[in-house]
């Protein structure tokens, strides 16, 4: 631990550094201050110097870098500084940079970048390379097609290990991996995986088709990456194929670019939960978004949930008589309301969260209302006993029929709440739907409503209204 700080606070004091000198004007200090640390560290640093002082300079240092570093940097930028960097370099510099990228990453620019952009990059681009970026760029957005890589090593099943090993040293440097590698016949179909560790253990003569495994994962280029990602954290590959309709090996998916679709994926099911639509198909940053987007974003659901908030009212409104008669319990109706919500949407996360990383699935359902039901009994009870002991010796109230309806309630609406919380993102996803849309603050409403209709319904019983 200690090790990570020293290096969080190396970082922070090289970034001060540089902007004193940025601020002088010594951008070659600078950029050899930069050259201390690796790509990735380069690319956090520049995007800081954009924030703190301007595109411009951020510019300056990134020309300044050397070539071999500059285009690894750049693969580690945010889309929307990429596009400014390509906006303010030089034809020559865009076309390394895309040369020098990894053909995924290459992919991911480009379908970042202005049309124009694009068509200058393709035609410096050789023929053969120009046609298979086509077809990746053609594929559906968020599909496994759109993620793959062409860069893997293939292999013929009749190869020896020998042979196998020195194609692997020929090929291995243009390879996005080699740990895995693919066994192909004359027409493309994927006949087998095999992987490096099994090739250097066996002896030389041994033919690939005796080692290489036929039952293994596979990704079809129209599946969606949500899908692909599950497969990577159920199987913890470092690499999964891709098929075409026929079979055919198209591509590779990587570890490394699947856990950039997990943290998109994850954002998107915390900012649906939460009742945020996004509007703005673009990754920019909570900063980098306007004013007015963060609004339209957010809107949608609080209209809605404002409109479920009037038929609460209308409940309250028709037991408005009776509740001038016991005024008590005017003071009670956040708190279950409240504990309503609250209940309702833990038991909601904790089920979208088992959904997505397929802990739990729609068929569970009955497990599942049973185990939420006893859990909402437990909660129910242990909530009531600390609300009566509040009750009596905290607010004064010796009224056992106010107590009643008060803890009764709780009960009852806590159980109602983790029912609703645990079965409607099953019901959603049951009928093929995003369960993160059902977003806790809609949760939390139908919750509140019930809460009081189950409250005025116990005073009713309990109290002479």
């Amino acid at each position: 631990m200690d090790n990570y700080m020293d290096k969080d606070l190396q970082l922070e004091q090289s970034y001060g550094k540089i902007l004193e000198l940025l601020e002088e004007k010594q951008y070659f200090r600078a950029r050899d201050e930069l050259l201390k640390y690796n790509e990735a560290d380069i690319a956090e640093m520049l995007e800081d110097v954009k924030d703190d002082a301007d595109m411009d300079m951020t510019v300056i240092l990134f020309r300044l870098l050397p070539k071999a570093i500059s285009a690894e940097v750049f693969s580690y930028l945010p889309s929307d500084d990429q596009v400014d960097i390509i906006s303010a370099i030089t034809e020559k510099e865009i076309t390394f940079i895309i040369q020098e990228l990894d053909f995924d990453d290459k992919i991911d620019i480009l379908e970042e970048l202005p049309a124009n952009v694009v068509d200058m990059i393709l035609e410096k681009t050789p023929k053969n390379e120009r046609r298979q970026i086509n077809a990746f760029l053609n594929y559906p957005e968020d599909t496994a097609g759109s993620l793959m890589t062409p860069e893997y090593v293939s292999l013929k099943k009749d190869w020896t290990v020998g042979r196998a090993l020195e194609h692997i040293k020929e090929v291995g440097m243009d390879a996005e991996t080699i740990y895995t590698c693919y066994v192909r016949d004359s027409g493309r179909k994927l006949l087998g995986i095999v992987s490096l560790s099994t090739m250097v253990i066996s002896d030389n003569e041994t033919r690939i088709k005796d080692i290489m495994h036929t039952d293994y994962i596979y990704e079809q280029v129209d599946d969606d990456q949500e899908e692909v990602s599950e497969d990577f954290k159920k199987y913890g590959y470092l690499a999964i194929p891709v098929v075409d309709k026929e079979h055919r090996l198209v591509g590779i998916i990587t570890v490394d670019d699947i856990l950039d679709v997990m943290e998109d994926e994850a954002t998107e099911d915390i900012e649906r939960m939460n009742g945020v639509i996004d509007f703005d198909s673009s990754d920019k940053e909570y900063l980098d978004i306007s004013v007015f987007q963060h609004a339209i974003n957010r809107l949608p659901w609080l209209l809605i949930l404002m409109v479920a908030y009037y038929f609460t009212g209308q409940i309250v409104s028709g037991f408005e008589a009776s509740l001038s008669k016991v005024i008590e319990l005017v003071a009670f109706m956040p708190m279950l309301m409240g504990t309503g919500g609250n209940t309702g949407s833990q038991a909601a996360t904790l089920i979208i969260r088992g959904l997505a990383t397929g802990e739990v699935d729609t068929d569970d359902a009955l497990k599942i209302l049973w185990k939420e039901l006893r859990i909402g009994v437990v909660i129910g009870i242990v909530l009531s006993g600390f609300n009566y002991l509040r009750i009596y010796f905290i607010d004064g109230i010796h009224d056992t029929g106010i107590a009643m309806t008060v803890c009764v309630s709780m009960i009852f609406i806590v159980i109602f709440a983790k029912i609703l919380g645990s079965m409607v993102p099953l019901i959603v996803k049951k009928i093929h739907l995003d369960p993160a849309l059902i977003a806790n603050p809609a949760i939390s409403s139908v919750s509140d409503a019930v809460a009081l209709s189950i409250y005025f319904a116990m005073a009713m019983a309990f109290l002479p209204l």
